[in-house]
Parts: structure tokens; sequence; C-alpha cells
């Protein structure tokens, strides 16, 4: 090689080495978290009665972002984490009788009654719901943990859509059963009425809580967001009162299995949303139960929809799992309040950054 080709070629690594360089060193641009907004959460599908409305929505506050969700999209969903946990679709008020067998295609509408899926109004008992009486969705569900031995994961009936001491006809009720696979599962699926099963098999998503399943597509489907891009989930869901498992409108859980701690705050004299700010934090016991807010944010209508308001002496601090700091009121949500059934106003507001 001359010398000036060398020369060239030094020159050229130079250009080079500093362009990578200055490439590595490029700041990874971070979108701040929002300051705060006022959001109407979609919760209708169409012109339908919004005491039921028929979509979850998802808000994430730093994002400014809500995503809406069909109800009735899916049935199952299979923990993410450590656990080999399954959920019922609690928004659609699903439940589940366990079948003391562990062939999917010898069992028929002979091995079980199915009233014995019948829950809200008063009927059913927590076994055959996820036990919304827990701070955590999985503590106690209706579907057993899936062991590592086949043989000890057993048959279980699926009413998909029930919650209001309904159950769906035989020829709509399911049979499953779920078996590990690596750190996956194998989800078996039929009518109770057919006599061959499906399979499916659903991977861990270490970005998501839980891996959805529908039985009626056959297919996994995203429901909720990343599991690090929502904070408050507000919508219809089993839940419980009086001892028994009851179906509830309008009820807000928080992100709790993302890392969401929420606390709630009476307001008085002193202590209002206006006046509340980073100064007040410290007084706070902020909790991970996912019920938190609950349905202590409004207060009930009667069986017919009539009364009922956003109840003004209460709201929220959330801390997300960046640890932003909001502050969150509902402003309506019926037509006492000037709301819309199905479409609540809320406003939250930043007042200390994670």
């Amino acid at each position: 090689m001359n010398k000036l080709n060398l020369m060239i070629a030094i020159a050229f690594l130079t250009i080079t080495f500093t362009a990578c360089k200055k490439d590595s060193e490029e700041p990874i641009f971070v979108a701040p978290p929002s300051d705060g907004s006022t959001l109407t959460l979609n919760g209708l599908v169409g012109a339908e009665d919004g005491t039921a409305a028929g979509n979850s929505v998802y808000v994430d506050f730093s994002a400014d972002k809500q995503t809406s969700v069909l109800r009735d999209s899916w049935d199952l969903g299979f923990y993410s984490g450590n656990d080999f946990k399954v959920i019922l679709n609690s928004t659609n008020g699903a439940s589940a009788l366990l079948v003391n067998k562990n062939d999917l295609n010898a069992v028929t509408v002979n091995d079980f009654d199915s009233n014995g899926l019948k829950v809200g109004q008063g009927l059913g008992n927590f076994s055959i719901v996820d036990d919304g009486r827990e701070p955590n969705i999985l503590n106690k569900p209706a579907i057993a943990i899936v062991s590592a031995v086949d043989a000890d994961n057993k048959v279980y009936i699926i009413n998909r859509k029930g919650g209001s001491a309904t159950v769906l006809a035989p020829s709509d009720l399911y049979k499953i059963r779920v078996l590990r696979k690596g750190n996956g599962y194998t989800l078996q699926y039929a009518k109770v009425t057919e006599t061959t099963f499906k399979s499916l098999d659903i991977n861990k998503n270490v970005e998501a809580n839980f891996q959805f399943a529908s039985l009626v597509k056959g297919e996994t489907i995203t429901v909720e967001p990343a599991k690090g891009s929502w904070d408050i989930v507000w919508g219809y869901s089993m839940y419980f009162t009086a001892g028994s498992p009851y179906a509830f409108s309008d009820l807000v859980f928080i992100n709790n299995l993302g890392g969401v701690t929420a606390s709630s705050v009476v307001t008085n004299l002193t202590t209002t949303y206006a006046s509340f700010n980073e100064a007040n934090v410290g007084e706070l016991t902020f909790s991970s139960a996912r019920d938190v807010i609950g349905s202590q944010w409004r207060t009930s209508p009667d069986r017919n929809g009539n009364g009922g308001s956003v109840n003004t002496k209460i709201f929220f601090v959330i801390k997300d799992a960046s640890e932003n700091i909001y502050k969150l009121k509902f402003n309506s949500f019926i037509s006492n309040d000037g709301g819309n059934r199905g479409k609540p106003v809320i406003e939250y507001k930043l007042i200390k950054k994670g």
C-alpha cells in the first residue's frame, strides 16, 4: 500500500470510528410523563345500555391513553409470571365447575349440573369464580394451579358468559383442561356436546401480565395493554356483596400485578383535590390491593339504574410503576351528575414525577 492510500485508509477508519462513537452516544429519547388530562372513557358498544357497558377501559395516565376492549372477546387469561395460573373472564361473569376427570373427550353433560354454574343474585359461591374478595386476583382463582404432572390437571366446565344467575345452553358451554408445556401452557378445549377436543399452545410473555385466549375463536388474542402501559381499568366485573359473588358495573381496579399502587383521600375543609400536592404525599399509605378504588368513587344507583352519582367526598392518588404520582378524580358517570352511563369522565394531574 503506497503512502497516499495508507493516509486515505487511516482517514476513513477515523471517520468511521468517530461516527460509530457518536451514534453510540446518542441519547435515547424517553417521552416525559403526561402532566395530566381529562378523559371520557369509552365503555359503550354501539347504542347499548351503559349499566353493563360492553367494553372494559384501560387507562395509562403517563401517556394520556385509554384502550377499550370488548368484554366478550376473551375467556381465559394465562399468567405470564413464575406461577402457572389461569383466570376466568370475570368481566363477562364467567364461572367454572371442576369435573373429577382428566380425559376431556370422556366428559359429557351427564358429568355435571349446569345449575352449579349460576352466580350472582345471591346464587353461587366463591369456589366457581375468581374470588373478588382477594386483593390479588391470583390468590384464589377458580381453576387450580396448573400442575407439572399432567394427570393432576382436571377438566373444568366453563360458563363463559353469566353473572346474573344465568347459564348458557349446554351447546354453548365449554369443557377445558390446561397442561404445562415448557414455560408455557397447552389449552385443551371443546364444547361440552363435542366428542373431540382441540389444543392451543400459549407462551408466556414477560411484557404482559397475562396471555389471553378466546374459546369461541380458538386463538390467543390481545386484551390488556403491556403491563407497564396501563394504570387502572374501569368496567363491569364479578365482585362480591353480602358475602356472595355479585356482578358490579363501574368497578375500577388498579394494575397491581404491574406495580401500580394507590391510596384514597377523603376531602374536608383543608384537603381537597385542587389543593392536594406533592407535599401531601408523605401522609398517604399506598396499597397494592387491586380494588383500592373499587366502587367507592361513586354512589350506587338502584336496581333500575336510577339515582347515584360521583362521590365528591373522595379522590385517589395513584403511583405508577415508574414512580410517577397522579391525583385522580371522577367528574361524572350518570345523568344525575351530568354524565352518560357507560362513559365516565375522569380528571388526573401529575403531582410528582418518578
